[in-house]
């Protein structure tokens, strides 16, 4: 049995309510959106770069 398997698993975040939110605020939401999705397309490239080296250095 992994330690994985022990913890509680996270539930699902509930998408907003995007009918309750104005032009504005939407405009902002899609901001941080954005922000966070290059957030996490920059911390894939930083784990892919990881692997990579790790893997040539065991190759080697």
């Amino acid at each position: 049995m992994e330690l994985e398997d022990l913890e509680p698993r996270k539930k699902a975040a509930k998408p907003k309510d995007l009918d309750a939110m104005g032009v504005e605020e939407l405009d902002a939401y899609l901001v941080a959106l954005e922000a966070e999705a290059a957030r996490v397309r920059a911390k894939i490239e930083g784990k892919k770069s990881y692997l990579t080296g790790a893997e040539s250095f065991f190759k080697s």
